[in-house]
């Protein structure tokens, strides 16, 4: 075999283990001078064939590459690991020393660094450019690749002293810069750099071409993955708007159908209260117009929040302050009380609109109660009054007319008349009521409220109703009574006596007290029509008559002498023959029996009024 045909045969060997041009090149100059240009002509081909080769591969290896960076985008879950993915695959595509992608922010006209691969300058990683700067702000700008291969001097750049002072510092000479296009948008610009002087082919300017295409759709498919996350997000949340809504109005309608049933059937205060306070899940405190407390439930007694009641009068809604949650109850522009919800912090809208639209049921069931309670006070404000003015005229009618308000006029009452400063009768009459038996009657006649109660002893009643309405009320009240009596006559002859009585009362300045005549000693005799001589005797003289009676002693006819000579000692033991001593400890026994208080004035009065009427029976 000739030397030509080894030479060749070499090459081919050569070219099958991949072997460098250099290595080729070397078989050529052992070629005898005869066989030389056979041999070069292989050598040619052969070099042919391994570009060619070399060319396959790299196409190879680039197609693999973005072969792979579409099945990085077909399972797109982090938009950053997919760039930093493209990024570091570019630098290893176009064998360069550090690669980095920048994105667009249109509404700062800039651009900034997002990922960068082989980066070792801090500076560099952070830097941004302004639309047109540098080669970078010129490829956003222009949508355009653009290469150099010495950028510190080259002039087609508009160099800043930020961006020369950060390529300085990553210490980069050949840079090229590819846009990210998407449509006609740009979203960014994908870097390949060399720290040394490099020109870049075409070849690599399609390949980085390539790669920044797949960075924008990653960048898009983020875009897209956001707003369907931010779309579901929001679905989401409406969804919960709308079950919120739904579970509001169903507590709404169930509120309004509780609250509704209450006021249909005659529901009072203190059940609404009880009822607001399951449905809102708080304490309920009602009060009225003029702050007092009409009804209440798991709360404590407080006093009506004026200032916060003027506010939510003022704007129409409820208020929040310190805790309390507070709505005016209004029927047009009448205020006729307030709501009080306690212990529920913020309330959210759906709550505090149902709070409010309590107050409008609350509002309607005081309506409906201010109705039905003129229409009853009418009723029975007239049957008093016609009672009292005119009890002969037709005593079977007004007996009648009784009846069917539930009293019977000719069982026995206490007549009771009341008096009070500074508050209406109207107020005097409702908290009154709750503190006499049902089957009462109570009016209002000649400015006065009257009561009939199915009671028998006046003097107990009357003080009853003067401690316990004056506590409702937060006034002194002041009472008379008379009684009991049957009967239209009887009836209104003791509503002169307790009218009389109550009179007294206000006249010996005894405010706020209850009593019947029979409480004022001598002047009950003096002011009663039916006057009851041996009972003030009784009252008065009671103890000493029955002491008297069981001992057979004197104690009385002591005490009558005593009286009778000005309270002088020894007078009063001359005019009964007995030793001052014996005087001393007669006296002394009828302190232990009356009272030491029986010398007093007042007390000494009524003791020789008693005396001197006992004297007078015989």
């Amino acid at each position: 075999m000739d030397r030509a045909t080894t030479a060749l045969r070499t090459l081919l060997e050569l070219l099958d283990r991949g072997a460098p041009a250099e290595q080729l090149a070397r078989v050529a100059t052992v070629a005898g001078d005869a066989d030389r240009a056979e041999v070069e002509q292989g050598l040619e081909a052969a070099l042919r064939i391994r570009h060619t080769l070399a060319e396959h591969h790299r196409r190879e290896a680039e197609l693999a590459a973005l072969f792979d960076t579409a099945g990085d985008l077909a399972g797109l879950r982090d938009t950053d690991a997919v760039l930093r993915s493209i990024v570091h695959r570019a630098r290893l595509l176009l064998h360069a020393d550090i690669a980095y992608l920048s994105l667009n922010d249109k509404a700062a006209g800039r651009t900034y660094m997002r990922v960068t691969d082989g980066s070792a300058s801090a500076l560099f990683q952070q830097v941004t450019l302004g639309m047109g700067e540098g080669l970078g702000g010129l490829v956003a700008h222009t949508a355009r690749p653009y290469a150099t291969a010495d950028y510190p001097g080259d002039v087609r750049f508009q160099h800043t002293e930020p961006i020369d002072s950060a390529v300085c510092d990553e210490g980069l000479i050949a840079i090229l810069g590819v846009p990210l296009r998407l449509d006609q948008q740009v979203l960014g610009v994908l870097y390949a750099a060399d720290r040394s002087s490099r020109t870049f082919s075409n070849d690599e300017v399609a390949l980085l071409s390539s790669l920044a295409d797949h960075a924008a759709i990653a960048l898009d498919g983020a875009r897209l993955l956001d707003e369907t996350r931010s779309t579901l997000t929001e679905l989401s949340a409406a969804h919960e708007t709308i079950r919120a809504h739904n579970v509001a109005m169903r507590r709404a309608e169930d509120a309004h159908d509780r609250l509704s049933d209450l006021v249909l059937r005659g529901g009072d205060v203190p059940e609404v209260a009880a009822a607001l306070a399951a449905v809102l899940g708080g304490g309920i405190i009602l009060h009225g117009a003029d702050g007092e407390e009409m009804g209440r439930a798991d709360a404590e007694p407080m006093p009506q929040p004026a200032e916060l009641v003027a506010q939510s009068r003022s704007v129409g809604r409820a208020v929040h302050r310190d805790g309390l949650w507070v709505c005016a109850v209004l029927a047009g522009q009448e205020l006729l009380g307030s709501a009080t919800l306690i212990g529920r912090g913020e309330l959210a809208e759906p709550d505090r609109r149902l709070f409010e639209r309590a107050s409008v049921v609350t509002a309607l069931l005081l309506l409906l109660r201010r109705s039905v309670a003129e229409t009853e006070d009418r009723v029975r404000g007239e049957l008093v009054t016609d009672l009292l003015i005119a009890p002969d005229r037709d005593p079977a009618g007004l007996i009648a007319r009784g009846k069917r308000l539930g009293v019977d006029l000719c069982l026995p009452h206490v007549v009771a008349v009341a008096h009070v400063e500074r508050v209406s009768r109207r107020r005097l009459t409702d908290v009154a009521a709750a503190h006499i038996p049902r089957h009462s009657l109570v009016g209002v006649h000649a400015d006065q409220v009257v009561f009939l109660v199915p009671e028998h002893d006046a003097s107990a009643l009357a003080k009853r109703l003067a401690r316990d309405v004056a506590a409702s009320l937060g006034a002194a009240v002041t009472i008379g009574a008379a009684g009991p009596a049957a009967g239209p006559a009887e009836l209104a002859a003791a509503h002169t006596e307790a009218e009389r009585c109550v009179q007294a009362l206000l006249s010996l300045g005894r405010i706020g007290t209850g009593a019947a005549i029979g409480d004022l000693g001598f002047l009950g005799l003096i002011l009663g029509d039916r006057t009851d001589i041996d009972g003030y005797i009784r009252s008065a003289l009671g103890p000493v008559l029955d002491y008297d009676a069981k001992r057979g002693t004197d104690l009385l006819g002591t005490l009558a002498a005593y009286f009778d000579l000005g309270g002088n000692l020894n007078r009063t033991k001359a005019a009964l023959h007995l030793h001052v001593n014996t005087v001393v400890q007669r006296l002394e026994r009828v302190s232990a029996l009356l009272g030491e208080d029986w010398r007093e004035p007042n007390r000494a009065l009524e003791i020789q009024l008693a005396l001197h009427l006992h004297r007078l029976r015989g």
